[in-house]
């Protein structure tokens, strides 16, 4: 697809899906990845992890985020030859490592060492730059053929959309994934001033979340139903955001009315400890309201009610006393859509408990066990066996990572006054169809699906 004249994009993948995101742009034969993501849920199909095109042109890789869906195919990358560098934000670089080594050892069974070979290869070709700071890229005679800026995207910590700057001073925009306003966590992302082309993601292009308070209240609602009458909370959510998210509110709530610390706030997942160890690190990117909560004394993060799972047999111990005992806990623990980790134990041994409740607060992809189970399924296969779900599911879109359709509207209309063209990935044909229907009210600017 050409932008203008010389300049090429090609999408290998996440244009049409809400994983897998990897997109090349050509300038006068010198090309930029932005993204190389991993495909799940019904996106997954057969050698989806194979790196099928040509890197004769590319020069370097930009990432805007440390989401497995937007890194996950880095090992494949550099399995067929890649050695350019990779940019991105400090606290990306910072994720990137634990995240990849995370998914080596769940999607291919790798060794520690054989892991640790993989990813430190990956991270000595990590360039960090900061927000804001205008970035030169190199073609293979050296010679600069454009430059990259980061813009904070409010979505996980260190995300990024990302600014590229063309030969005529032309700006082209990609998003990446970007965060909802008036979260309490991290702050809202603020649009470019200028983008003469923005591809921009529509995950939720059809939806509006529910309010932050509304989100509290309802989780409020179901913790004081568990105290009351027993049963296991159980959230399954993403190690990079969704975690840290829950637990800044449930920190909120445990103090404003005084939740019985009998109720234990477990984080059964070694990843995401390690994240929420590097949101605190990078504590200077959170909002002001949480860095206020900080000052007051508060400790949002690592509160005392907060436990830690750290090793298989204190898991083991736990899932199998929440399901002898019925007693009140909540549960985060990965993965988010349920695909593997530590949250299909307690799936299996605590959905067909009515006492139970199922939390999801974030994007459920087809074909996964979270889809089916956020469907209303009677029952789901776990392990090859048939689980009655008698346990309450609930969703809250409210505690999603990503905008919602009034986000995505605002974003693209306050950089409307040099755009020429608006283009919609990141989405499935539902949610892109209707905010391209929206998007029609930016004048003069051509809206591509």
């Amino acid at each position: 697809m050409e932008l203008t004249r010389g300049v090429f994009v090609h999408h290998h993948g996440g244009k049409n899906t809400v994983t897998g995101s990897c997109h090349e742009l050509n300038i006068e034969g010198n090309s930029i990845l932005i993204d190389c993501g991993l495909f799940q849920g019904g996106d997954a199909k057969p050698k989806s992890l194979d790196i099928d095109f040509s890197l004769a042109a590319v020069r370097a890789l930009v990432l805007t985020h440390a989401h497995i869906d937007h890194i996950g195919r880095l090992p494949w990358l550099f399995a067929v030859g890649f050695r350019e560098p990779i940019y991105c934000t400090h606290a990306t670089a910072h994720l990137v490592p634990l995240m990849l080594e995370d998914g080596l050892a769940l999607q291919l069974g790798l060794t520690k060492s054989q892991r640790a070979h993989i990813v430190q290869l990956i991270s000595r070709k990590l360039k960090p730059v900061g927000y804001n700071e205008w970035v030169p890229v190199k073609n293979a005679k050296q010679h600069y053929f454009t430059h990259i800026r980061f813009q904070p995207a409010g979505h996980i910590l260190g995300s990024a959309y990302v600014e590229v700057k063309l030969p005529n001073k032309e700006i082209v925009v990609f998003s990446g994934d970007l965060g909802p306003s008036n979260t309490p966590l991290l702050p809202d992302p603020k649009p470019p001033k200028r983008a003469d082309y923005l591809f921009l993601e529509s995950t939720y292009g059809d939806k509006r979340h529910e309010s932050v308070e509304s989100r509290s209240k309802r989780l409020l609602e179901i913790i004081q139903r568990s105290l009351s009458d027993g049963g296991a909370i159980i959230i399954p959510a993403f190690s990079v955001g969704r975690t840290q998210e829950l637990l800044f509110d449930i920190e909120t709530l445990l103090s404003q009315h005084q939740l019985s610390e009998r109720l234990p706030i477990v984080v059964d997942s070694p990843l995401a400890a390690k994240v929420t160890n590097a949101y605190r690190r990078y504590r200077k990117l959170w909002s002001r309201e949480a860095k206020a909560k900080v000052l007051d004394g508060q400790r949002p993060l690592s509160f005392d009610q907060c436990i830690v799972v750290k090793s298989h047999r204190e898991h083991a111990r736990l899932v199998n006393r929440l399901a002898a005992t019925g007693e009140p806990a909540i549960v985060i623990a990965a993965s988010g859509m349920c695909q593997g980790g530590r949250i299909v134990d307690y799936l299996k041994v605590l959905l067909p408990d009515e006492r139970t409740d199922v939390v999801f607060c974030g994007y459920q992809a087809g074909g996964t066990l979270g889809w089916d189970i956020q469907a209303g399924r009677s029952s789901v296969v776990i392990d090859g066996d048939s689980v009655d779900v008698k346990a309450s599911v609930h969703s809250m879109s409210g505690y999603s990572a990503h905008a919602d359709k009034n986000d995505l509207l605002a974003f693209a209309l306050r950089c409307s006054a040099h755009l020429k063209q608006v283009h919609l990935m990141h989405g499935e044909s539902k949610s892109k169809q209707h905010l391209a229907y929206d998007l029609y009210q930016i004048k003069g600017a051509k809206i591509e699906l």
